[in-house]
């Protein structure tokens, strides 16, 4: 009786040793997504562009993909995000508000070979980038 009285002590205290021991459940535990996001938590955010920028494909590739430098309206920070499309960087000019979302890698991190950059250009001055791209719909002004 008394051997069976603590198995399931033991068995808990290993469960919450293993549990410590995986760094996702640490980093959720301490919030750390919460803490270094830039959105802070949100699944989109608005900024203004600053800048065009070409930002050099790790290796084995060799290209250099398009981006822009966005400040963000909720913090004002600084923000590195990509322009997914053929051609999608002549649509997008400085000072246009821009749509961010995350880029979808691992563990909210950079995405292939653009390294440093997490997230991506969803909507230009309030229209989706994709329909701009394929010719459905034209700019509108500020």
């Amino acid at each position: 009786m008394a051997n069976g009285m603590f198995a399931g002590r033991r068995l808990k205290g290993i469960r919450k040793d293993m549990r410590l021991k995986s760094r996702d459940y640490v980093r959720r535990m301490k919030r750390r997504t919460e803490k270094t996001d830039l959105l802070e938590g949100a699944p989109m955010g608005r900024g203004i562009v600053l800048q065009k920028v070409g930002v050099e494909s790790k290796q084995p590739n060799s290209a250099i993909r398009k981006c822009v430098r966005v400040q963000l309206i909720k913090n004002g920070r600084l923000v590195t995000a990509f322009l997914p499309g053929d051609g999608a960087l002549n649509y997008v000019d400085e000072h246009d508000e821009v749509m961010l979302e995350g880029i979808g890698g691992p563990r909210a991190r950079s995405m292939g070979d653009i390294p440093g950059v997490r997230y991506k250009v969803a909507k230009v001055n309030n229209v989706p980038l994709k329909l701009l791209v394929i010719g459905k719909l034209k700019k509108p002004m500020r």
